[in-house]
């Protein structure tokens, strides 16, 4: 039962890196292993609030998986979370929130648990994916400098 969890500050506000993770259909652009999401529906709620589905298929060498998500994006809180719907894992709970520390800086607390359901699969995957989610943070931080332009406080782990 593999399980992830990093806090980073990053260069950036709080929302500006809530935008850049809320924008999951960029993520083939930059994220590690993954090769295609999309959207299959997206409902608004209130104060900001939206409900995603989507479907991400990921890859290495000649493995390509793909898995249902539902993304919950809250804004005014700072925070996204992942809930598994359907794929190759037995589960999967995934969590980020951003929390200010300046008007140009927050902490990034990323954290993934989950566990493939063919123990097979785990072990081709299973270590790939775990080098892809010790670098997730680092992608989002650096696609942030490109988007939003490089920060001017140094980033880096917490924990």
């Amino acid at each position: 039962m593999p399980q992830f969890q990093t806090t980073r500050t990053a260069g950036h506000s709080a929302s500006d890196m809530f935008a850049l993770v809320a924008d999951v259909e960029r993520y083939p652009e930059f994220v590690p292993l993954c090769e295609s999401l999309s959207v299959r529906s997206r409902k608004e709620g209130d104060g900001g609030k939206a409900l995603l589905v989507a479907d991400m298929t990921v890859g290495y060498k000649a493995i390509r998986e793909t898995f249902s998500t539902q993304v919950l994006l809250k804004p005014e809180e700072n925070r996204i979370n992942v809930k598994y719907i359907d794929g190759p894992f037995r589960y999967l709970d995934n969590r980020w929130e951003f929390e200010p520390v300046g008007p140009a800086a927050c902490k990034v607390h990323f954290f993934i648990d989950y566990e493939f359901r063919s123990r097979m699969l785990g072990m081709l995957m299973g270590t790939m994916f775990d080098r892809a989610f010790r670098t997730f943070a680092e992608a989002f931080e650096r696609r942030a400098d490109a988007v939003y332009g490089r920060s001017q406080s140094a980033s880096g782990a917490s924990s």
